[in-house]
């Protein structure tokens, strides 16, 4: 009988788990939001969308009266973004990070070493570029610190 009852309480507790929140409910939110966010594209297009999700959710939360903290890591062929010398956003990155002081950008050093070994160059980053170990690594450790993650 005991055995019962616990497999019928074992039941109860997947259906809940795996039961979804209902449409519109409000997810609690920290007392800092932090996101963030993965650029691993050389595509114009993804850099923008990286860039409107940051200004999206930094204006979402400043009208709830909190201060978002985004972080924007690049890494393969998203370090583009964060290159001075052929970067398609080069100037609003620059607007944006004078804009918002929540607002981070970094650039995979791995990335920049393949690329420097490849091609016998120096791989010039934005001013407002900090340089990071590794893409994913920090990606991960964003992670481990409670960032949400987002990947447009």
């Amino acid at each position: 009988m005991r055995f019962m009852q616990g497999l019928r309480g074992l039941a109860v507790a997947a259906v809940l788990a795996f039961t979804p929140v209902a449409h519109g409910a409000k997810a609690e939110v920290p007392e800092v939001p932090k996101v963030a966010i993965h650029v691993d594209q050389d595509d114009p297009a993804v850099m923008n969308m990286a860039l409107n999700n940051a200004v999206n959710i930094i204006a979402h939360y400043q009208a709830l009266g909190k201060e978002a903290v985004v972080e924007i890591v690049t890494y393969g062929p998203g370090l583009t973004m964060l290159r001075s010398d052929i970067s398609p956003v080069a100037s609003r990155v620059g607007d944006l990070a004078l804009q918002h002081e929540n607002l981070t950008f970094s650039a995979c050093l791995n990335t920049v070493e393949s690329i420097r070994q490849r091609t016998n160059k120096d791989v010039p980053l934005l001013e407002d570029a900090q340089v990071v170990p590794s893409g994913a690594v920090r990606l991960m450790e964003l992670q481990y610190e409670g960032y949400a993650y987002l990947k447009p």
